[in-house]
């Protein structure tokens, strides 16, 4: 681990951006979660059984750049977006957040994740499972310059549309 840069920033302040996230996301305050991310971040849900595929290799769940991040976010706000009108409730649990390494100029870290999720006229939703984080400092502040939501579920079905940002 590049000691120089893993000593700029503390698990404290992992933590604290990860909750902030988990608390923009569950408020449905996307415009804000945009702010949390690089200019050129990248979010991906990759295969359940290839976690640490290559999205162009590999067909992923989502594979988004920051472009379609905000379109994504766009969409998710529009009353005519049927698979979030009305919006779902959820509620995002965040645990064992760990510094795991760095990567260039990038701090790697993890965290394991529940969320909630509670729609109108449908059944509770659980999806469990791990954040894997590329972390960059910009202007003093930590920011997301890649996250990888990995599901446990073996198959997703089940769990309906993943049409909110897991």
């Amino acid at each position: 681990m590049n000691e120089m840069l893993a000593s700029t920033v503390t698990r404290a302040e992992v933590e604290d951006l990860f909750y902030h996230e988990a608390d923009l996301l569950d408020s449905w305050r996307l415009d804000e979660w945009l702010t949390l991310l690089t200019d050129d971040a990248s979010y991906y849900v990759p295969p359940n059984d290839k976690p640490d595929a290559d999205a162009r290799f590999a067909l992923f769940t989502i594979a988004d750049d920051i472009v379609r991040l905000r379109e994504r976010v766009i969409r998710l706000k529009d009353p005519n977006c049927h698979a979030e009108y009305p919006l779902s409730r959820t509620r995002r649990l965040i645990g064992n957040v760990r510094i795991t390494g760095v990567d260039g100029d990038a701090i790697l870290a993890s965290a394991n994740f529940i969320i909630h999720r509670y729609r109108h006229n449908d059944l509770q939703r659980v999806f469990v499972g791990q954040y894997r984080y590329k972390l960059k400092r910009q202007g003093g502040r930590l920011k997301i310059a890649e996250r990888r939501a990995i599901l446990d579920a073996e198959e997703l079905g089940l769990l309906g549309s993943v049409s909110f940002i897991v």
